[in-house]
């Protein structure tokens, strides 16, 4: 699959637009969710365009089964939830028009069919909040990739 120029999933994983990496490599970037329902809730993008993941090539689907597993044990170190949901919306439940996948820090009490709710109000979230929650789970992963 290659780039296309008119997809939001492309223009982000691509760096091409303003986004907040806690995680990269070849194939994936891994950016905190602009609309985070928790703290530390990250999307996992392939660099290449793909819509399904029935799509995906070997190669893609091993870095972001790779890279969910990293962002969870960051997730784990840095904010201690009660659990991760780990997700991907396709067909029409897709967003972005591009593969992605979820990975959300959970909690006891919290009611998750907020997520999915088209109308949910999100708290807006400064620049400074994303650079600090970045920066934490950069400095996560570094030290489980050190190991």
């Amino acid at each position: 699959m290659i780039k296309n120029n008119e997809c939001l999933g492309c223009k982000l994983s691509n760096n091409n637009l303003k986004i907040y990496t806690v995680y990269e490599n070849d194939y994936v970037n891994c950016i905190l969710d602009y609309q985070p329902f928790n703290d530390g809730h990250t999307l996992i993008l392939p660099k290449h365009h793909y819509k399904e993941n029935y799509e995906l090539d070997i190669n893609t689907y091993k870095a972001i089964m790779d890279a969910s597993v990293i962002i969870s044990k960051a997730i784990n170190k840095v904010y201690k939830p009660d659990g991760i949901t780990i997700c991907q919306n396709g067909g029409v439940f897709s967003e972005l028009n591009h593969y992605h996948m979820h990975v959300v820090p959970r909690y006891i009490n919290q009611e998750f069919a907020n997520f999915y709710k088209e109308d949910g109000v999100f708290e807006e979230k400064s620049d400074e909040y994303f650079e600090e929650e970045m920066i934490k789970l950069k400095e996560a992963i570094c030290d489980i990739l050190r190991k």
